[in-house]
């Protein structure tokens, strides 16, 4: 790997998804900064607690508003001398699009993003996955326990069932009723949280990954997320990992995922921001 980053990039900021918390991010922070990134991974605002804690006091987690999140990252990447890569897994992708809208970052990685404004179908996988808190209007406002059972599917699906629980235990806490309400039902309000400008041009590029196995985001999903972004002359990839589940940055063979990431956010920072725009279709 290389050992140093290129151009002026040299911070990586993660965010965390839905059900998880900053400390999901545990391996990557190691593998990046072995890199000579600092990397930083701010958690939700009021999540900068342990699984445990979370587990037993959920409030911060009911609390959650995808504006207020988008606002805290916010504050946090303007506040930096130089503009980061920015990358989010789930929900985190979700924001991490959000975030270029607003004109930051020097690159970007959604990784089986949660699905922007736009989006139109949601297959029966993904609707499983979040049964647990749609399938009550009251759960809108609060912390819905995730259980070793909804991980399983949702996460865990292409480990074993001991594999599944461990990481169950190392890592889920309740998931925000709220901003799965926000994003189930996005395209039913004209003043969504989770609308993005995806004709914009001035912005970063942005590179969506989806997992062949992934039942939360499956591949249309992330496909149909990226399609949304035909009419930007922007930088827009897609690539797919067959085979990996919703939980592909702790599974097994994480650091495939990790690597190619950074790598293709590296190259994409280092390319003059003019020469990022394309002259007619962009490159996808």
């Amino acid at each position: 790997m290389s050992s140093a980053p290129q151009a002026d990039v040299d911070t990586v900021v993660l965010i965390h998804g839905l059900w998880m918390t900053t400390h999901s991010w545990e391996r990557w922070v190691d593998r990046y900064s072995a890199r000579g990134l600092r990397v930083l991974t701010p958690a939700w605002p009021g999540m900068d607690a342990s699984v445990q804690q979370l587990r037993d006091d959920p409030t911060p987690i009911a609390n959650q508003r995808v504006a207020d999140i988008v606002d805290h990252y916010e504050g946090i990447i303007r506040g930096l001398p130089r503009p980061p890569i920015i990358m989010g897994h789930s929900f985190g992708g979700l924001f991490t699009q959000l975030l270029v809208d607003r004109g930051l970052g020097a690159a970007a990685v959604g990784i089986h993003p949660a699905q922007i404004k736009g989006v139109l179908k949601l297959p029966l996988s993904t609707l499983r996955s979040s049964f647990s808190i749609l399938r009550s209007p009251a759960n809108r406002h609060k912390a819905v326990p995730f259980t070793q059972d909804d991980f399983h599917y949702a996460f865990g699906n292409t480990m074993s069932r001991a594999d599944s629980d461990r990481a169950w235990q190392r890592y889920a806490v309740p998931g925000a009723g709220h901003l799965l309400f926000e994003a189930a039902f996005a395209n039913l309000d004209p003043r969504a949280s989770t609308e993005v400008d995806t004709r914009r041009d001035d912005r970063a590029p942005l590179l969506l990954i989806a997992g062949g196995a992934d039942h939360v985001v499956p591949p249309g999903v992330v496909r149909s997320n990226a399609a949304l972004y035909t009419k930007s002359r922007a930088l827009t990839a897609y690539h797919e990992f067959p085979g990996r589940s919703h939980f592909t940055v702790g599974q097994d063979g994480w650091e495939e995922v990790a690597d190619y990431a950074l790598n293709w956010a590296l190259e994409a920072a280092a390319i003059p921001r003019k020469e990022t725009i394309a002259s007619e279709n962009p490159r996808r």
